[in-house]
């Protein structure tokens, strides 16, 4: 059900650019949060359902999606000639924003899971990933919200 929202984005107008938000926002959080976590997290932020995240990258991951939301917003400007100066810029670090705290619920979910389960991976295709289903755990929470977050600001430009 929640997945639905990266079919519905596609319809809405420039929707086959939009969608990237939810990738975009859900991967580089979760790359930020690895790479600020590893070298600089000393905080704990769950121990006992995912021992290594950490507040520090927690706020790392979500930088890194705001300004990676930033970046691919600037970059549409050349592709969607309708909209000019910063405003997809600015729309693409707010959509990123939200969908970024969103995509690190999700990993928190698919961790809860995992440990109520006793497992380590869902899977075996992708070793030292966690399975295929990690790669996608947060953006089954990211696609409804960036869908949302889209359409209301859709209205401001």
């Amino acid at each position: 059900f929640l997945l639905s929202n990266v079919y519905l984005l596609r319809h809405i107008e420039n929707g086959k650019y939009f969608i990237w938000l939810v990738f975009i926002s859900a991967w580089a959080c979760d790359t930020g949060a690895y790479f600020i976590g590893i070298n600089f997290g000393k905080h704990r932020l769950t121990p006992k359902l995912s021992p290594k995240k950490s507040v520090e990258g927690a706020v790392g991951g979500t930088l890194t999606a705001v300004a990676a939301g930033f970046l691919f917003g600037w970059a549409l400007t050349y592709f969607i000639p309708e909209y000019k100066g910063l405003h997809l810029a600015i729309g693409g670090a707010i959509v990123c924003f939200a969908g970024s705290v969103f995509a690190q619920f999700g990993d928190l979910t698919a961790s809860a899971i995992k440990r109520y389960k006793d497992i380590k991976d869902f899977g075996k295709i992708l070793p030292g990933h966690g399975g295929v289903l990690d790669r996608f755990d947060s953006v089954i929470f990211t696609a409804p919200v960036v869908y949302l977050t889209i359409l209301s600001l859709q209205g401001l430009y």
